[in-house]
């Protein structure tokens, strides 16, 4: 759930599937910055690795795996002293379709990067991939490594796909030490990245920390430092970088744990503790949600989750993941079983994100009766005490009566839409699946639209507005447009218009000369507007 840029693309003719995607398909920039010197034959081939792999295959295999990076820790992390005595560390690495290049420079990384008496094994987790460097070849690396470190690695496969969260309980159900590091395969640890994360789970065994992620360029491969943040998610539970609390700053310590409401993908924990709390939940499909279940369950069943600043680790961001083409499928299907699990009366929020009916979605999100098992038998706390002790920044909106798609009767092959970002000026176009699409109307009468955003620190929901001239409506961050005096409330029934309480035009559509439709607000006529899920009835 990385934040990722996008690449401009030539001539892109996108379908499911990279396989077969032909090489002159080509990045515009992914030369540009290294390829220079490169025969056509060597340009094709970092091409078709690009797309392949989802990252630049092609210069990482020229990349020595024991590269130097940047220290990136603050300066004070330079002066602390961790106890002669730490607990042994397992360290575990999950890879499906990963470069072998890619693997053993993060095993070397770790090999060099850990101290060799508190290294027990380092672990790696096929997720069946098909990749044909990944079977013979990856066999021959490892015995190499256990020649010069005995027993050291341990490889294991999957024979069939079973997903991020099943491939880290196979490397937690093997693994041996006191503390495990379940890491992605693509990823550089720094030096120092250890102790801090040993001393921190010998100090509290009930914590589990994660390391400051830096960037990898998926084209350059440079690393970029990035700024100590927490991880928090919106109501689609997909992950984000919050800011460090106001109280961690005051304190005055910035080699200090910073109190996390979640996690990435990447953790350390006391291996029977972590056991002991359910593992990763096995129910997870694919890829996507497991981490923000986890976090809830730590949280809610006497856990704590910390980001240690002294610790940091590279992390390859791809352009694209090797799992599936649409994430979306499977990733709103663990965030429902994660509400369903854990979220109690706030469930709907999630359903609301994804634009999905609370009740009968059609999306079966597996059997959670062990979830709700290991509940009782943990005894956790509330959702509802998680976001007002934990993350009181992730905001429940309980006035939305009704959300989704909306169509006007003139034509209903078409939707209100957001429009382009920057940009105030809400469109109509076909109708899609995607939130520009979604709206969200409230009992106080405003319109969100677009992506539902519920943390009011940080953003700001945007509401359709009637400025009160001119015929066109706009979207403006609804508590400006409320101090500007602007119109943003607005009177709306199923099948019935969408009339301005202030201005009384309505919200209509008219086509143009040229055939397509725009909005415009003017005296109602007998337009009328329906839209995708009911909440609940709301008669004014």
């Amino acid at each position: 759930m990385e934040q990722q840029g996008h690449v401009e693309w030539e001539n892109a003719e996108f379908y499911p599937g990279w396989k077969g995607v032909k090489a002159r398909l080509t990045p515009k920039k992914l030369l540009q910055q290294w390829g220079k010197g490169l025969s056509e034959a060597q340009q094709k081939e970092a091409q078709y690795l690009f797309l392949e792999f989802g990252y630049n295959v092609f210069l990482s295999d020229q990349l020595p795996y024991n590269r130097s990076i940047p220290d990136t820790r603050h300066a004070r992390c330079l002066q602390k002293t961790y106890p002669a005595q730490l607990p042994s560390l397992s360290v575990i690495l999950i890879f499906m379709n990963e470069a072998l290049s890619i693997i053993q420079r993060a095993i070397t990384s770790i090999i060099n990067r850990t101290p060799p008496q508190l290294l027990k094994e380092i672990i790696l987790v096929d997720d069946f991939s098909s990749h044909g460097e990944l079977k013979a070849r990856l066999n021959k690396t490892i015995k190499l490594y256990n020649q010069n470190y005995p027993a050291l690695l341990k490889l294991i496969r999957h024979t069939e796909r079973k997903g991020l969260a099943q491939a880290r309980n196979t490397g937690l159900g093997a693994a041996t030490a006191d503390v495990v590091a379940i890491l992605d395969a693509h990823i550089e640890v720094n030096v120092g990245w250890a102790e801090p994360i040993l001393s921190r789970i010998q100090e509290d065994h009930t914590v589990v920390v994660s390391p400051v992620f830096d960037k990898i360029d998926f084209n350059t491969f440079k690393l970029e430092k990035y700024e100590l943040a927490t991880v928090g998610f919106d109501w689609k539970l997909w992950c984000q970088y919050d800011p460090v609390p106001q109280a961690w700053i005051d304190a005055g310590d910035v080699t200090a744990p910073v109190k996390s409401p979640s996690i990435m993908g990447i953790l350390a924990a006391n291996r029977i503790f972590l056991t002991k709390i359910g593992a990763l939940d096995g129910g997870m499909l694919v890829y996507g949600g497991e981490n923000v279940e986890l976090s809830l369950r730590v949280w809610q069943c006497g856990g704590k989750i910390e980001i240690l600043p002294c610790s940091r680790v590279a992390h390859l961001e791809r352009y694209h993941k090797p799992y599936a083409m649409d994430l979306r499928i499977p990733l709103r299907r663990n965030a429902l079983r994660v509400a369903e699990s854990w979220m109690d009366e706030h469930k709907y929020m999630v359903y609301l994100a994804w634009n999905m009916p609370i009740k009968n979605s059609g999306i079966d999100y597996g059997d959670i009766s062990s979830r709700k098992a290991l509940r009782e038998k943990l005894k956790c706390k509330t959702f509802d005490w998680y976001l007002k002790t934990i993350y009181p920044l992730l905001k429940p909106i309980p006035n939305i009566v009704c959300y989704g798609r909306i169509k006007n009767s003139l034509d209903e092959s078409v939707c209100l839409d957001r429009g382009p970002v920057p940009g105030n000026s809400p469109k109509v176009k076909p109708c899609s699946e995607f939130s520009a699409q979604s709206m969200y109307y409230l009992f106080s009468g405003e319109f969100y639209v677009g992506e539902l955003i519920s943390k009011e620190d940080i953003h700001e929901q945007y509401c359709l507005t009637d400025s009160g001239h001119g015929e066109d409506p706009t979207l403006e961050l609804c508590s400006q447009a409320a101090q500007r005096g602007q119109h943003i409330y607005w009177d709306f029934r199923q099948g019935k218009s969408i009339k301005n309480k202030d201005t009384a035009r309505c919200l209509e559509i008219r086509k143009d000369p040229s055939g397509s439709y725009r909005l415009v607000l003017e005296s109602c006529t007998q337009q009328t507007w329906k839209i995708q899920h009911i909440v609940r009835n709301w008669g004014h």
